[in-house]
């Protein structure tokens, strides 16, 4: 693995161990984080999210994870970015991240999480996995990102990150959440 970098993987052939997702959700001029107590990436703060139960769309996923971890149930969630990780010990995700500046309910800790409102203007990089700093950033802003990266447990290897213009509304990057 040392020797890889994102160039020198055939992504085009490349498939995921899991899949997941990420929601960010937004309170002007806050964001929702979480600082994660257990699983992948314990200890580090995050949005809220986890993996895509058998059947279950990206979008029925940030909805569910969402209430699992924080008690909430984010609306008019829109796609933002799609992130590629390969990890040195042949573990392997691919994720999506959603963006949502509405939501239902209490904010609530679980044994999975405990939520915090952070501002925009101070959200905690050095906490978070070190790839964050590279596309939140963007998506916060509202541009659309692609990313791809090679870890060696939390020690970034590589990584490769487009910055797209923002989905348009009603476009497949677009999605809504009822309940």
């Amino acid at each position: 693995m040392n020797s890889h970098t994102v160039e020198t993987i055939d992504w085009t052939h490349w498939k995921p161990i899991d899949r997941a997702v990420i929601v960010f959700v937004r309170r002007s001029p806050h964001i929702l984080l979480i600082r994660k107590k257990r699983g992948l990436g314990s200890g580090k703060i995050n949005g809220p999210g986890g993996r895509l139960e058998p059947g279950e769309t990206y979008l029925e996923a940030a909805v569910r994870e969402t209430r699992e971890e924080v008690g909430i149930t984010p609306h008019e969630l829109r796609r933002m970015a799609d992130l590629s990780f390969i990890f040195a010990d042949g573990y392997s995700l691919y994720g999506e991240v959603f963006l949502g500046d509405s939501y239902s309910g209490s904010l609530v800790e679980t044994d999975e999480a405990d939520p915090f409102w952070c501002r925009l203007d101070e959200v905690p990089y050095a906490e978070m996995w070190e790839d964050d700093r590279l596309w939140l950033p963007h998506v916060l802003a509202g541009a659309y990102v692609s990313g791809k990266f090679l870890f060696d447990g939390e020690t970034m290897l590589s990584q490769a990150v487009s910055i797209l213009p923002a989905p348009e509304s009603g476009s497949a990057a677009s999605a809504s959440t009822k309940t």
